[in-house]
C-alpha cells in the first residue's frame, strides 16, 4: 500500500508540474495510480505506459496541433478528472475487479481497454499534423483537423501502433499472449468505434460569427455556439469511455 501512494504520488507530482493534469485529474489520477499499482505490477506498468506516451504525444509539436485544432476541440492542455476516467475508468475497474477475484480472465479485458485509450490517443496525436485533410469515417467528407469522426492515413497506422505497443508491454510484464491479441484487437476495434461516435452521435455546436464547427460552448472569438449535431450529452468523454469499454469487451471475445 505503501509503495502504491509513493509510486503514484510521484506521477502524479511529475504529471502536475508539467502541467499535462488539472488539479481534480491529478486526484483522480492518483487514485487510479494507486489502485492500479496496488492490483500489480503489470496493471501500473500498463497504465504509466499509456501515460507517458500520451503525455509525449501530445507535447509534440503542441504549438502546429494547438493552431490547427485550439479553437475546436472542448478540452486542450490540462487534462481533468473526467478526461482521467473516460480514459482510464474501464482499465481500472479490473484493476479493481483483479483484486477482489483474482483471475488471469482480467488481463485480456485490462489490456483490451487500455489498448483502446492508447490507439485514440496515438491516432489523435499523429494524425492531427497530417499533411493531407482528414475525411469522416462514415461518409468520407473532407473536414477540418480535429473533427470528431475524422480520420486520416497517418493517424489510422499511428492507432495500430499504439495498439501493438501496449500489447508487447502486456507480453513484458508476463501477461501472455492472450492479452496481447486482445491489446491489438480491442485497439483497433475501439479507435474505430471511437471515430464512428464521434462522427454520428458526439454532439456537435457551430459559431455563427467565425462560421465554423467546435466543441466548445463559448468559442475562442468570445462568439456563445449553438448545437447543430449529435447528441446532447456525448461529449468527447463519454465517447472515449465507450471506446475504452468496447476494447475490453472485443479484445476478451477475441481471444475466447
Amino acid at each position: 500500500m505503501v509503495v502504491a501512494v509513493v509510486a503514484a504520488g510521484a506521477i502524479v507530482y511529475a504529471a502536475r508540474r508539467q502541467r499535462t493534469l488539472s488539479r481534480s485529474g491529478a486526484a483522480a489520477g492518483f487514485v487510479v495510480g494507486v489502485v492500479c499499482t496496488m492490483a500489480g505490477i503489470g496493471w501500473a506498468v500498463l497504465l504509466v505506459t499509456l501515460f507517458i506516451t500520451a503525455n509525449v504525444l501530445s507535447r509534440y509539436r503542441h504549438s502546429a496541433k494547438e493552431a490547427r485544432i485550439g479553437d475546436l476541440v472542448e478540452k486542450g492542455g490540462e487534462r481533468d478528472a473526467i478526461q482521467v476516467a473516460a480514459n482510464g475508468g474501464t482499465f481500472t475497474a479490473f484493476a479493481v475487479a483483479s483484486l477482489i477475484h483474482p483471475s488471469w480472465i482480467w488481463f485480456p479485458l485490462g489490456a483490451g481497454a487500455i489498448a483502446a485509450a492508447a490507439a485514440d490517443t496515438w491516432a489523435t496525436e499523429i494524425g492531427t499534423l497530417a499533411n493531407h485533410p482528414p475525411r469522416l469515417i462514415t461518409t468520407g467528407k473532407v473536414v477540418p483537423a480535429g473533427t470528431s469522426g475524422a480520420v486520416t492515413w497517418i493517424g489510422t497506422f499511428a492507432g495500430l501502433a499504439g495498439a501493438i505497443f501496449i500489447g508487447i508491454v502486456a507480453l513484458l510484464v508476463g501477461w501472455g499472449s492472450a492479452a496481447a491479441y486482445a491489446s491489438v484487437a480491442g485497439g483497433i476495434a475501439g479507435s474505430l468505434v471511437d471515430s464512428l461516435v464521434g462522427a454520428t452521435l458526439q454532439r456537435r455546436r457551430w459559431c455563427d460569427v467565425c462560421n465554423k464547427p467546435t466543441e466548445r460552448r463559448v468559442h475562442s472569438c468570445g462568439t456563445m455556439t449553438h448545437p447543430y449535431g449529435g447528441i446532447g450529452c456525448v461529449d468527447n468523454d463519454l465517447v472515449n469511455a465507450i471506446s475504452s469499454l468496447t476494447g475490453a469487451v472485443v479484445g476478451s471475445i477475441w481471444v475466447w
